[in-house]
């Protein structure tokens, strides 16, 4: 009976060893916590007194040797994690507890796998966007210093209209970056969306009489005031405007209002008389670089206003019943303190 409890003692003193030594390696791995040298030195003599134990489990009985395998395989799936293979995976066997640091291992190296992936995308998708700019400076003046273009106001006139768009880009790709890593700093104070739509409404207002296209502002008077940086909510709804006027034909309207979601929220909308989406297109309608085939955009848009609206708290979301039957771009933000 003595030797059977020794044993269980050990085997589950050897267990926690190992438990702790695989929770500092994958700290270390995806540098979740900067490891002093004093529990460095710790990190030592676990796998030491875990060899110590081993040894001793291995004189009496193959139990502990069977329950410490699957955290063999756990610690060398780590490894291979932290030199970049982010294809490991585990089998997660063994106790409870283990099994559990197993299921958490292949759900971190899933993210990791994701966010690597995304990595190379954007990467790709940048370079595509940049290129076309790039290479139709690079023709322009080319074609001016070799005498094919003149180098007249016209031609220096397209030329300064690429390198807009380019800044375009790189503005967008720069606040979406601070946005999705949440470092995105805003100025909050109560705000009348009343007026941020009026000011979004006469930035657009050329754009759209040009397009023919009516602009509408249908936000209440008595609307509480929101909860919001200004600036960053007249871009989320500039964003959706010039979005809305660009997919809605010659005698269309678009129409931003707005009214209480609950006691808590207010919720804006910008519809229009477009040509719709479908049920297929809806989902991805938030995704960076996502354009319809023949749009004019960036594809970062709308995108960059899903990430305006969740660091004020709030949600976006895009609904539509058809193609040919227009857009509703929905999105919410907390009612100020002040408004009661």
């Amino acid at each position: 009976m003595g030797r059977f409890f020794l044993f269980g003692c050990l085997t589950f003193l050897a267990i926690n060893a190992l438990v702790t030594l695989v929770a500092f390696r994958l700290a270390n791995v995806f540098g979740l916590i900067d490891v002093p040298p004093a529990v460095a030195a710790f990190g030592f003599v676990v796998p030491v007194a875990f060899v110590v134990v081993l040894v001793v489990g291995v004189m009496l009985g193959g139990g502990f040797r069977r329950a410490a395998r699957p955290l063999t395989d756990i610690l060398a799936t780590i490894d291979r994690v932290g030199a970049g293979d982010y294809s490991a995976r585990v089998t997660p066997r063994g106790p409870r507890i283990v099994r559990r640091v197993a299921g958490s291992l292949n759900a971190m190296t899933e993210r990791l796998a994701s966010a690597e992936s995304q990595r190379r995308q954007l990467l790709a998708d940048v370079t595509h966007e940049l290129r076309t700019p790039l290479s139709v400076i690079q023709g322009r003046l080319e074609g001016v210093i070799d005498g094919v273009y003149p180098a007249d106001e016209a031609t220096l006139a397209a030329i300064l209209d690429e390198t807009r768009h380019m800044s375009r880009i790189i503005e967008d790709l720069r606040v979406l970056s601070l946005a999705e890593s949440g470092a995105l700093r805003l100025v909050r104070g109560p705000v009348e969306i009343g007026e941020i739509a009026d000011d979004a409404i006469d930035a657009y207002r050329g754009a759209a009489e040009t397009a023919g296209v009516a602009l509408r502002n249908d936000v209440p008077a008595d609307l509480p005031a929101a909860d919001a940086d200004p600036t960053r909510v007249r871009e989320v709804i500039e964003n959706l405007l010039s979005n809305a006027i660009r997919y809605t034909p010659d005698g269309g309207s678009v129409t931003v209002g707005a009214q209480r979601d609950g006691d808590a929220m207010i919720a804006v909308t910008v519809t229009d008389t477009g040509r719709g989406v479908s049920a297929e297109e809806l989902p991805r309608l938030f995704e960076r670089f996502h354009r319809s085939p023949d749009s004019r955009g960036t594809g970062l848009g709308l995108a960059i206003a899903r990430d305006l609206v969740r660091a004020h708290g709030g949600e976006i979301a895009a609904s539509s019943e058809g193609e040919g039957r227009g857009t509703a771009m929905r999105f919410t933000l907390p009612v100020a303190e002040t408004a009661g």
